[in-house]
């Protein structure tokens, strides 16, 4: 009988032993199971906020670039200068019979002849008028409106009209076609000089007798012959003015030469052209449009 009851308490213990070890593996287990957990939990948190930083700077980048092609883009639409070019107010400054050196963009092309070329160019800031400029036939055609070229010349003026003689270029990357200022209410005024050699256009002028009833003459006494110069006379607020198709520019085939051959006195006619200057304002027409 003691030793069934002695036999029983060793059952007993062992089976209180091993629920012990039981509860102890699963404790052990679920401990495991949530540290794994934590940690799962922790790496993705991590991992999130990585992203996170790499995607913020991937936008301060995108900006940053932005902003410097911005810069770039702003920088390129304005007529920057080449070390040792002068600025326009330079040029303007400069005295006359020294040497100047300008960057500026083709307009108008008015002649070749023996490799000298003479040009109407603007910059953003001005005009230039480059009489007689070193040129080869070859290069004369790469002249196109909107060329860019940086010329090296000396400053000259005659008659009033300022211009770049004995001058040499080079094609420079750039383009610039200039629009045409509307100067009309500057005639007869001190400014109007300022935009000397520029692209400009006037507005409902009229056409006035040039001489014996006509309302233009070939040459500017009237003894020329088609082909040549055509001069005639336009009026605002009572005030007259002698404007001309520069028939190098403009030759008798073009719309223009036609247009000024066909004028009537009296009528209202609306202008483009470049201002010239020749012992005052002597505008070389591009276009006319009667109104």
């Amino acid at each position: 009988m003691m030793k069934k009851f002695v036999a029983m308490l060793l059952a007993l213990s062992m089976v209180f032993a091993l629920a012990g070890c039981g509860s102890s593996s699963d404790s052990d287990a679920g401990s495991s199971s949530d540290g794994a957990a934590s940690s799962s939990t922790a790496d993705a948190s991590a991992a999130e906020e990585s992203e996170a930083d790499a995607q913020t700077e991937s936008e301060a980048g995108s900006e940053s670039q932005a902003e410097a092609e911005g810069s770039v883009s702003e920088a390129t639409a304005e007529d920057t200068k080449s070390e040792g070019v002068m600025t326009y107010d330079e040029y303007i400054a400069a005295d006359v019979d020294t040497q100047v050196v300008i960057e500026t963009y083709v307009q108008a092309k008015q002649s070749w002849w023996e490799d000298q070329a003479t040009v109407y160019t603007q910059d953003y800031d001005g005009a230039y008028f480059l009489y007689n400029m070193t040129c080869s036939e070859e290069d004369y055609e790469k002249l196109t409106v909107g060329t860019k070229i940086k010329v090296t010349g000396y400053k000259s003026e005659w008659s009033g009209e300022v211009e770049i003689i004995d001058a040499t270029f080079e094609i420079e990357e750039g383009s610039y076609i200039a629009e045409p200022l509307d100067v009309t209410d500057l005639l007869g005024t001190d400014e109007l000089i300022d935009h000397q050699n520029e692209y400009v256009s006037f507005t409902g002028m009229t056409v006035e007798d040039s001489g014996d009833g006509a309302a233009f003459l070939y040459s500017w006494d009237g003894s020329g012959s088609d082909g040549d110069d055509l001069y005639f006379n336009v009026s605002l607020n009572g005030e007259t003015y002698t404007f001309t198709v520069e028939s190098y520019l403009c030759d008798n085939t073009t719309e223009v030469y036609a247009a000024v051959t066909n004028l009537q006195v009296g009528d209202v006619i609306d202008m483009e052209g470049f201002l010239y200057w020749y012992e005052g304002v002597n505008p070389h027409i591009t276009s006319v449009t009667v109104q």
